[in-house]
Parts: structure tokens; sequence; C-alpha cells
């Protein structure tokens, strides 16, 4: 699974976002300057993103976006299906050009179960949890503090 540049930008504009208290309204061109992204090319995924239930947009006075939901109820898996579709996530991990069920890779089936995992992770992975680790650096407080 190769993620392009599209989901690289999602997840950092929404991780942006998230920093925001909830209902507030941010600009788009804000979001891009503060994470360096192009603002045409972010219109263009938020657009994406609110298509798809995660974001709404606010074209009134103050044109913004802000979430639909609380970064804690919004799932990595949700958007990257946003952004890349929902088979993206089903291809094979080494050759998804030249792998399907019906012609698979000598490592297919062997793969499947990767993928499941992968899956179940990113199903479980919210926008908090990433916002934590790419601000802080680290995971969810029970992961590597130490306690038993």
């Amino acid at each position: 699974m190769n993620l392009t540049r599209e989901s690289e930008y999602a997840l950092k504009g929404l991780a942006w976002l998230a920093t925001h208290p909830p209902g507030d309204v941010v600009p788009l061109v804000e979001i891009a300057e503060v994470q360096q992204l192009p603002s045409t090319f972010l219109a263009k995924i938020f657009q994406k993103l609110a298509r798809h239930g995660l974001l709404e947009s606010d074209r009134g006075r103050g044109s913004g976006y802000t979430l639909r939901g609380a970064p804690s109820d919004i799932r990595v898996r949700d958007i990257l299906e946003a952004i890349e579709g929902p088979l993206a996530l089903k291809q094979c991990l080494l050759w998804s050009g030249h792998c399907s069920e019906s012609e698979p890779c000598p490592l297919h089936y062997r793969l499947k179960g990767v993928r499941s995992q992968l899956d179940k992770v990113l199903n479980e992975v919210t926008l908090a949890e990433y916002v934590e680790v790419s601000l802080h650096g680290r995971g969810p407080a029970s992961e590597g503090s130490g306690a038993t």
C-alpha cells in the first residue's frame, strides 16, 4: 500500500484543525500556511474530506473548516479511505499493481494476514492519537511509559 502525498497533507491539515476547540472555523489559508502545504491542493483535499463527512466547511464571513466530530472519534482509516478510496487498503503490500485475488503474487496469501493487521491498527488509531504523536513524539500514555 503506497499512500499519496494527498493523504499526507490530509493528515497534516486535519491534525492542525484538531488542535483547535470544537466548532472553531479555521481558515484554509491558515492551515496551509502553518503546515506549509499548498493551499489550492489542500482545498481540493478538504473538499473530498467534507464530502466524506469528516469536515464541515463554512463559506460565510470568516470561511474555513471545522472537524465534524471529536478527534478521538475520527479514525485514521476513515481519513485514508476518504482520500485513497476503500480499495487502497486492500491492495497487496508489495506489488499492488501486479497482484490481485485472481492473479496473486507468490507472497499474496502470507501478506493477507499482515494487511488485516494493518487494517485493524488503522481502524484503532484516531486523529487524536495522530496529533499526540505528531506534536509530542509519543503515543498514548499506556505505551512506552514504563509503568507496569
